[in-house]
């Protein structure tokens, strides 16, 4: 569920302290005002995350936020697909918390986001988040995470065909050939094949995406097994970047990326 994605901060850390002395931080001057806007997340305990562990927090006022993030099951969490999730916000003193509306879903998160220092640009805080299933506390962590605010939103701009191929050394789907990528509004895309001068679709099912900002999450079916990908995007004069920072299963890491051209 969506508590896998709140873990980019947290801990059990509740108020608003300096770990080094015993006197409390100084309350942020006018936090519900700086609050407001887009923020993901881009490190956690001082580690860039990656780029499948993302979030997007969009604070639309001091009492309602949208989060987007995706995330499969191969981690300790349960997979979650969600876009525009809505919760509901409340601020005390230097503490942002954060409560799932109800989801259907019988499960839903909540996450204290205890600041520690905000500008323009960023945001550092202490976050404990907390998974309820069925009103029963089933996942409690924390660490600190940085924010970085972002003001491009590339929902619109994606839209259409795009062509391309992977411009890193590593990439776990890429093999350094063109392909395309159809973008609909309903959220689904086409992905093509090139087959001698011809453009095939590909028999995947599902075909699913979303953008947030600059985070691009989709995900499809191929024979029977679900598949996700995730992508930090930049997109301008007709030109779509995507790169990707990976984690691979023995610790190491590298950055993927890929470069495509719009062509209709």
């Amino acid at each position: 569920m969506f508590a896998a994605i709140l873990i980019c901060g947290a801990s059990a850390f509740t108020s608003c302290t300096d770990d080094n002395t015993d006197n409390p931080i100084e309350p942020i001057d006018n936090l519900a005002e700086k609050i407001i806007g887009k923020w993901i997340t881009a490190d956690r305990n001082g580690e860039p995350i990656s780029t499948n562990m993302k979030q997007v927090i969009n604070f639309v006022s001091s009492t309602e936020a949208y989060c987007s993030s995706s995330m499969d099951n191969t981690t300790n969490y349960s997979a979650i697909w969600k876009h525009h999730s809505s919760f509901d916000v409340a601020i005390s003193g230097n503490v942002v918390t954060l409560t799932e509306q109800n989801t259907g879903e019988g499960v839903k998160v909540k996450d204290e986001l205890d600041i520690i220092a905000i500008s323009d640009t960023e945001l550092t805080a202490v976050s404990k988040v907390v998974l309820f299933e069925k009103d029963e506390e089933k996942f409690s962590a924390g660490k600190i995470v940085r924010m970085v605010k972002v003001t491009a939103d590339y929902s619109k701009e994606i839209l259409g065909t795009w062509e391309g191929h992977v411009t890193s050394n590593q990439d776990e789907y890429g093999d350094g050939k063109d392909h395309r990528w159809e973008y609909k509004a309903d959220g689904s895309y086409v992905y093509y094949d090139k087959d001698g001068n011809n453009w095939v679709a590909s028999t995947n099912t599902l075909n699913e995406f979303f953008i947030d900002g600059t985070l691009l999450c989709s995900r499809w079916v191929n024979n029977g097994t679900e598949f996700r990908e995730w992508w930090d995007v930049e997109i301008a004069n007709d030109v779509m970047k995507w790169t990707a920072l990976r984690h691979k299963s023995d610790g190491t890491s590298y950055t993927a990326s890929f470069e495509m051209k719009k062509v209709k």
